[in-house]
């Protein structure tokens, strides 16, 4: 990696613009990976198992803070991570022996599909948050299972996906699905960033440098999602945002 200071300036405030988004919404990957691959030059598959790291340290930090603010119960919230984290490991292994190029081409069109969702009816998005988390629902197991899946093996889109399916089918709030939402990624996370290194494919330096920034913004975006009460409408209109420009970019409109 260069020692350039403007070029790892640029790595750390990227990161830390990444770990706010990753938090609140989904997507912030987009700006690493561009960082990675259009900057710092590293090759394609690199760059996705050197993400990880980053996503990994923010995950840890964002979670440590909803902990910490009784925003994130681990042992009330097993069932859903156990499911997804379980997905996530058979999506891994998958993704190390199996293409997914096919799959961008749909997923653009799902991306459409989405943002509709999202703009259909905001009271879904918006409504108070249930202090009784109720995980009775017929498709939680097959829903949570099929987003783990989704995370590892494609990871692309992968928050944005996670809180159109808990908001909309299982009846969470935005902020109660983001919480669990960074809890099940920063743990199969984790596993994927020791698949990745195993097969070789982790520049530590570079995901290191990275995750410094998304440490920092995972940590700040969860204070404000557990403490400032104007946070669920922040968090609504930068997934939308973020949905909008998921869509530029896989139509390539516009390009990172």
């Amino acid at each position: 990696m260069t020692d350039d200071p403007a070029i790892l300036a640029i790595a750390v405030l990227g990161g830390l613009l990444a770990g706010i988004i990753n938090t609140l919404a989904g997507n912030g990957s987009a700006i690493t990976l561009s960082i990675m691959t259009e900057l710092i030059g590293l090759p394609p598959n690199n760059a996705n198992g050197t993400n990880r790291v980053g996503i990994a340290m923010q995950g840890v930090t964002s979670s440590f803070s909803f902990v910490k603010n009784k925003k994130l119960d681990l042992r009330s919230d097993l069932m859903p991570i156990v499911a997804t984290v379980t997905g996530a490991i058979v999506g891994i292994l998958l993704a190390l022996n199996v293409s997914n190029d096919q799959f961008y081409t749909v997923f653009k069109y799902l991306l459409v599909l989405m943002l509709f969702v999202i703009l259909i009816n905001p009271k879904k998005w918006l409504r108070e948050r249930d202090p009784v988390k109720i995980i009775k629902h017929p498709l939680a197991l097959p829903v949570f299972f099929a987003l783990g899946f989704y995370g590892g093996f494609i990871q692309m889109g992968m928050g944005i996906a996670f809180l159109v399916l808990t908001v909309i089918v299982l009846k969470y709030d935005l902020i109660s699905a983001n919480v669990l939402k960074t809890a099940v990624v920063a743990i199969y996370t984790f596993i994927a960033v020791i698949i990745f290194e195993w097969n070789g494919m982790i520049d530590w330096k570079i995901g290191l440098v990275i995750g410094i920034g998304q440490a920092i913004g995972g940590y700040l975006a969860a204070e404000f999602l557990s403490k400032d009460p104007r946070a669920q409408i922040w968090a609504y209109v930068l997934l939308i945002i973020m949905v909008i420009v998921a869509i530029l970019s896989t139509f390539r409109i516009i390009q990172f």
